[in-house]
């Protein structure tokens, strides 16, 4: 069985069908043994392989992007706005200084703090940056086989024009990305000939108003597992603006990503996540969440569809409608989900360190599934 995600907290177990390769065992959470599983790697081999792949893929970023190296904060000053907010309401780790009380926040992310140092830092159109980034997700409650509340991921922004903010630019962006995901997993075989490439050759895109519109019935889970499946790598387009029926497809920050702009056919959204099928879960992998970025137009009216209007005095706000950001695209790409899924590993565990739950910890340890 796999779990999905739903509307609320309520979960849906389906059973899997084909592709499942052993027995499955649902434990009190959401995780899930294969019994016949067993990686392929000691764990010291997994620690060259998780080196090799992270230099790897971020050299073949930066050159299909044009991206140079910075460093990046792993805290930001609370209320700067710089922080990302994610849906909104879930809580940030946060301390006080001892000098004079200023409250610091572990980031989200940095998907508002590249597009302000682009502008600072005097980055110019077609250049980007690039970062690691570290932060603690502790209201993370799937924390299953995919999920941790430790997230590691290159953050990545580049400048655009006003021209290049368009559906056909993003796709282009999209593309070579995913040549840069396809060269690793080539490399990777290449290293270790047991494990076998099963990417295909093309990234299919997909509106999230077409999923819709094709399984009604569904929910977003179930509707992304059908399409990733079918194609076995998805850029699924239109992500955190309202659907026909009044949903919206995923949560998505009112200040950073585009997902209201009109693309035509009366489609909306600049924005999207890279999606690949994982035979080894039987699941849909996202590995990346990127779009163009909100000029202060769409800043504006996003914000008060989301009823965030008081954002808009906050410093990184008020920077942005001043015109003291270029326009850019930018996302973040998973570290510890590329490892994983390159090395088939059954835990994201097996790549990262982390906390997990103590019956994860009992039922890994009983399967002989290796956690860091």
């Amino acid at each position: 069985m796999v779990r999905q995600k739903t509307a609320g907290k309520k979960l849906n177990y389906r059973i899997l069908r084909a592709g499942w390769p052993g027995k499955v065992k649902k434990l009190m959470s959401p995780l899930f043994i294969d019994d016949t599983y067993k990686s392929s790697l000691s764990v010291r081999d997994t620690e060259y392989a998780i080196k090799m792949i992270k230099d790897l893929f971020e050299h073949k970023l930066a050159e299909v992007l044009n991206l140079q190296r910075v460093s990046a904060p792993l805290f930001v000053t609370k209320g700067s706005g710089v922080n990302d907010d994610l849906n909104g309401v879930e809580r940030k780790v946060s301390f006080d200084l001892k000098v004079d009380g200023t409250v610091g926040e572990v980031v989200f992310s940095l998907a508002k703090w590249k597009r302000m140092v682009l502008a600072d830092y005097g980055f110019d159109h077609g250049e980007g940056l690039y970062t690691d980034m570290n932060a603690i997700r502790m209201d993370e409650e799937d924390l299953d086989n995919l999920h941790s509340v430790y997230v590691d991921q290159w953050d990545w922004e580049r400048i655009i024009s006003e021209e290049e903010r368009n559906l056909d630019f993003l796709k282009e962006i999209v593309r070579k990305i995913y040549q840069a995901v396809k060269e690793t997993e080539l490399q990777v075989h290449k290293h270790y000939p047991r494990i076998t490439p099963i990417l295909p050759d093309d990234i299919t895109f997909v509106h999230s108003e077409d999923l819709l519109e094709k399984y009604p019935g569904m929910d977003r889970s179930q509707r992304e597992d059908i399409a990733t499946k079918e194609h076995g790598a998805v850029f699924l387009i239109g992500i955190g603006g309202l659907l026909p029926d009044g949903s919206i497809h995923d949560g998505r920050a009112p200040d950073y990503d585009d997902w209201s702009t009109p693309t035509g056919n009366g489609k909306k959204g600049l924005n999207g996540d890279i999606l690949l099928w994982y035979p080894l879960l039987n699941r849909t992998f996202e590995i990346s969440s990127m779009g163009i970025r909100v000029n202060k137009e769409m800043l504006l009216e996003q914000l008060e569809i989301r009823n965030a209007m008081e954002r808009k005095d906050q410093v990184w706000h008020q920077r942005l409608l001043n015109d003291e950001f270029p326009l850019s695209i930018g996302g973040g790409i998973g570290q510890s989900r590329l490892c994983m899924f390159f090395l088939q590993k059954l835990h994201i565990g097996e790549v990262h360190a982390s906390i997990w739950p103590q019956d994860t910890l009992k039922q890994c340890q009983k399967a002989g599934v290796r956690l860091l």
